[in-house]
């Protein structure tokens, strides 16, 4: 059997794209195989944290991102009448203390452009009908202008969305609930009473309400609806109706692109089953309020093409594969978890309840160790691997100067030594997956290619190298 491609991915929405990025830069054979004709023109998704702003650095990517971006370092909770708190977004130790906004069809504009350069194009008008796996590849049926089409995989991942064809070929149960309500989505002109870098969640009776600013004079408006809606998209009128529950002198004067949409809280099991994975909204979905979806299915990308690159130069085993499920899980929940906190807490329609939510919110959001957590998870610097079968320790970030540009970390584990003689043992060892890099700071730390630490003493960090490779 001859073998097409080494990564095929389903799906060029913003984690397919970072995905097929992270494999031209690694040297992997991929392709990316599209149903719609071009790239999304809607905004949908639009915050950027500041771990993925990391992440599109070590990338290489992440400077058209920071040029096209509207900086929020400011979380305002407000009602119609008051602000009842208010958060300084700046979190320490990263270069990127901030929230870049960026519509979602820029972000997949200067991905696509970002691939382009590389010399990849994404196959678009191609649909994916099928997928059958076999022991040393899969073999996946698309479909083009009407015509079948077979190609031939050693891995595929899924990035196809909530009705993701990949998940439901692999008969993945797609566990959680709906909520009950409609919301509405609309990106609008508005005037500049509000700040150009601070986003307001509004809690409210009627349900909650989410303001992001994509510049001084445009904002996200991202709110429950307490009636059943009677038009197919939100009118300058509904948006107005809604800004009531928002905080006062905020004005809606033309709406740009507005939707209704129905929000879930799901998430897969498994995210692989053999050769075959899933990342983004294919594997999990949940509430808006937050903004964490896209960010969460980008790491998804980041974590797991690492692992398919050293398993198809013949570097990582099993273990290593099967990491990408016990890793990215117990996030996905953490973010499920707080994504609905959010959205049930801001929309509690109990007017005790509501009085008393109001009443702890400013006692809250002024504790400090509330602050660090708040900020901590939002950031997502403070996403960790702890308990993973391939990492002792912490599993906690790394980040520095010389993990930047996009040739700073790539396919191999870095050994960062204060004495380069310390290293040269497990550098011998494993030849092919370790690197030696010199730092100030005493002792061994393994940094893994997603800048994760993966050991710091060195028995374990033998053990953890034997551990995922072959």
């Amino acid at each position: 059997m001859t073998i097409d491609t080494d990564v095929l991915i389903v799906g060029a929405g913003p984690v397919g794209l970072f995905l097929a990025n992270e494999c031209a830069r690694r040297g992997l054979r991929w392709r990316i195989v599209e149903t719609r004709p071009a790239q999304s023109d809607h905004s949908k998704a639009l915050a950027i944290f500041p771990r993925t702003l990391e992440i599109f650095d070590m990338a290489g990517l992440v400077q058209p991102f920071l040029d096209a971006a509207n900086r929020v370092t400011w979380v305002a909770v407000a009602n119609h009448e008051r602000q009842l708190a208010r958060l300084r977004f700046t979190p320490p130790d990263t270069p990127y203390s901030f929230v870049a906004m960026v519509p979602q069809d820029v972000t997949e504009r200067l991905l696509a452009e970002a691939l382009n350069r590389r010399g990849g194009v994404v196959e678009y008008n191609t649909t994916c009908t099928g997928a059958e796996p076999h022991d040393d590849h899969v073999s996946v049926t698309v479909e083009r202008n009407g015509q079948p089409i077979t190609i031939t995989a050693t891995f595929v991942v899924g990035c196809d969305g909530a009705h993701s064809t990949i998940r439901h070929v692999l008969n993945l149960p797609f566990e959680g609930g709906a909520y009950d309500a409609e919301y509405m989505l609309a990106d609008i002109e508005s005037n500049d009473t509000l700040p150009a870098d601070e986003m307001q969640l509004c809690p409210s009776a009627l349900g909650p309400v989410a303001i992001f600013p994509m510049s001084a004079t445009r904002r996200r408006v991202v709110a429950m609806m307490h009636t059943t809606p009677k038009e197919d998209a939100p009118s300058v009128e509904t948006v107005r109706e809604v800004l009531q529950r928002a905080p006062a002198g905020l004005e809606a004067r033309a709406v740009n692109w507005s939707t209704y949409f129905r929000i879930h809280h799901r998430q897969v099991e498994q995210m692989r089953v053999g050769r075959i994975f899933v990342a983004g909204d294919a594997a999990h979905i949940h509430s808006p309020f937050g903004g964490q979806g896209m960010n969460t299915g980008l790491q998804d990308a980041w974590n797991l093409v690492w692992k398919l690159d050293l398993a198809v130069r013949g570097h990582g085993n099993d273990q290593l594969l099967e990491s990408y499920t016990a890793e990215r899980r117990p996030v996905i929940k953490q973010v499920i978890d707080l994504t609905h906190f959010m959205t049930t807490a801001m929309g509690a329609p109990n007017k005790l309840a509501q009085a008393i939510r109001d009443m702890a919110i400013p006692v809250v959001w002024h504790l400090p160790p509330f602050q660090r957590f708040f900020v901590q998870r939002l950031s997502e610097l403070g996403v960790a691997y702890g308990g993973s079968p391939i990492i002792d320790g912490s599993g906690k970030r790394y980040f520095d100067d010389s993990l930047r540009g996009g040739t700073g970390i790539r396919s191999r584990f870095l050994l960062m030594v204060f004495d380069q003689a310390d290293g040269s043992t497990i550098a011998l060892a494993f030849p092919d997956i370790v690197e030696v890099r010199p730092t100030r700071q005493q002792g061994l730390t393994l940094v893994r290619p997603d800048g994760y630490i993966a050991a710091t003493a060195i028995d374990s960090i033998r053990d953890v190298l034997a551990r995922q490779t072959s």
